[in-house]
């Protein structure tokens, strides 16, 4: 692969990544245009995880290629045009939330904008009186929606989001989802993974289902229901799985 990447903002091409005699990627091709709003989707233990350290520089392919915006992936540069939130996110137990907001956007190389923080805290449902209190004193759904905020606040091209409605409740849910849908509406590139199909039906115009480390499909959420005559997302899933057994 080379710098001229088209309309790509993310390429992939035979992704292997092996933990011992365990596969946890098989030979991945994978290609995400820019603007789309991609859900990457698997059971536990799919690959999913491992697949965006990969993406992004955090652990060591085996084999394989990986571009962003047509920059080889391992160059610190590829990264500059894009916001990652882990599943797992931990903030420094020890800082305000208004603290780590501001420590994120100085370490994205931004400029906190008090302003722009508020707004963003409205749209998660995130009282911004939560900005005075120490991250140790939030719940789960309040801390990944701390994360969110980080990674929002900050304008970036592409957003990798790992199981980004993890420990969300219905309300909260609903907020994610629109500002999901306005950095989409303004141009944005949204990579997720989800094990909730009923988001990725109603978020995403590409979507690729990955199971024990390899790509079953890839498309639109509607071309996968319509490969297996189902109407309902999640049972076209099932079957996109099952037929590899």
């Amino acid at each position: 692969m080379g710098e001229a990447s088209g309309n790509a903002a993310v390429r992939i091409a035979a992704l292997a990544k092996h933990y011992g005699r365990e596969t946890a990627l098989a030979g991945v091709d994978l290609e995400v245009a820019r603007g789309d709003a991609f859900g990457l989707v698997g059971a536990n233990g799919a690959g999913k995880t491992t697949l965006i350290k990969c993406m992004l520089d955090l652990c060591a392919a085996d084999r394989g290629e990986v571009e962003i915006f047509g920059i080889n992936a391992r160059l610190f540069r590829a990264r500059a045009r894009l916001a990652y939130v882990p599943e797992r996110f931990v903030p420094p137990h020890y800082l305000r939330c208004g603290e780590f907001l501001q420590a994120a956007a100085a370490l994205a190389g931004g400029r906190y904008d008090p302003a722009r923080a508020g707004r963003l805290l409205a749209e998660l449902d995130l009282d911004a009186g939560a900005l005075g209190r120490p991250v140790r004193s939030l719940s789960k759904g309040m801390t990944q929606k701390l994360g969110l905020a980080a990674g929002f606040l900050v304008e970036r091209d592409l957003y990798v989001l790992d199981e980004p409605m993890s420990g969300l409740d219905p309300a909260a849910r609903v907020a994610v989802k629109s500002v999901l849908r306005r950095l989409g509406a303004e141009g944005r590139t949204l990579f997720f993974t989800s094990h909730v199909l009923a988001d990725v039906e109603e978020l995403c115009s590409a979507m690729a289902v990955l199971d024990r480390g390899r790509v079953r499909f890839r498309g639109s959420p509607a071309a996968l229901c319509s490969r297996y005559a189902e109407a309902d997302l999640e049972r076209a899933y099932m079957r996109c799985i099952r037929d590899q057994q």
